[in-house]
């Protein structure tokens, strides 16, 4: 590697708006970022996500075909 090209890599405190925070390593100055969303309080990681339904086109399809799982066969 070339000398006095690359940023310094030092440790971040990363800190969530829910208030969960860690540490890791990262090139960002200052050494603190702020998320809006981490693993802690994401919908997808604590199993509260939900089918966002838009026009009933869900309901609509459930109606159609049932809630037979999609590789199932009649």
């Amino acid at each position: 590697m070339k000398r006095d090209i690359h940023p310094e890599y030092v440790e971040t405190q990363v800190s969530c708006t829910c208030g969960a925070s860690f540490t890791t390593r990262s090139t960002i100055d200052g050494g603190a970022i702020r998320a809006d969303v981490c693993s802690e309080c994401h919908p997808f990681y604590t199993g509260k996500q939900k089918i966002l339904d838009t026009g009933g086109r869900v309901a609509r399809f459930e109606a159609r075909f049932g809630k037979a799982a999609a590789g199932s066969k009649k």
